[in-house]
């Protein structure tokens, strides 16, 4: 299983960053040791700033290479919100220096994702949310990506061979920040919550 992700699809997102507009996708990879399965997230000792990034994910049901844009039905069978969570300060520092910043994004339990769902033909004006609590941290809407599904699992397949039951992020939308020990975080789809995550102390 790959976990793919794309930086900046979301132009509030790349604002509120302070970063550009990309011209054509731009992936990362997380490993799948990164998947926090059980919904427990350990705050990473090597980081004093941890943040959320709510996502619309997508499951890989038929791969290939070197796919055109099509109906994402016919790539993949399943959405579910997640998130990316990223070492933010140590994301800074890294880019600061001109180095490549995985070690912010890609350690172990940097990506949880919820119950799956099926695709419904209106997928992309359906809501997804993230809570802590009560208080609503961020709200979003397919139809506000700067390159569709289809278009980034064409763009993907060209350098990564898309695998059934590789999972793709797709960017989050504005309002990321940080979480802490003790935060419990829920994710909904809609009007259904597909799961939620606990911040712990790392052993």
């Amino acid at each position: 299983m790959k976990i793919i992700c794309v930086a900046r699809n979301y132009a509030q997102h790349a604002a509120e960053m302070r970063a550009e507009l990309p011209a054509a996708p731009v992936f990362f990879l997380k490993p799948a040791t990164a998947w926090a399965r059980s919904g427990e997230v350990p705050f990473p000792p090597f980081t004093g700033r941890l943040e959320y990034e709510a996502e619309l994910v997508f499951r890989i049901g038929q791969g290939g290479r070197h796919l055109s844009p099509r109906e994402i039905t016919e790539v993949v069978d399943a959405l579910t919100v997640g998130i990316d969570f990223t070492a933010r300060d140590l994301q800074a520092r890294l880019k600061a220096e001109g180095l490549p910043w995985e070690m912010a994004k890609a350690f172990d339990g940097s990506a949880w994702w919820g119950l799956w769902c099926p695709i419904p033909p209106d997928w992309e004006n359906i809501p997804f949310r993230l809570y802590r609590g009560e208080t609503l941290l961020q709200e979003g809407y397919g139809r506000q990506m700067i390159f569709s599904v289809g278009e980034l699992i064409a763009a993907a397949s060209r350098y990564f061979t898309l695998e059934p039951g590789d999972v793709l992020f797709t960017g989050t939308p504005a309002g990321v920040g940080p979480i802490y020990i003790g935060d419990t975080l829920r994710a909904f789809w809609g009007e259904t919550c597909v799961g939620e995550v606990y911040i712990v102390k790392s052993e």
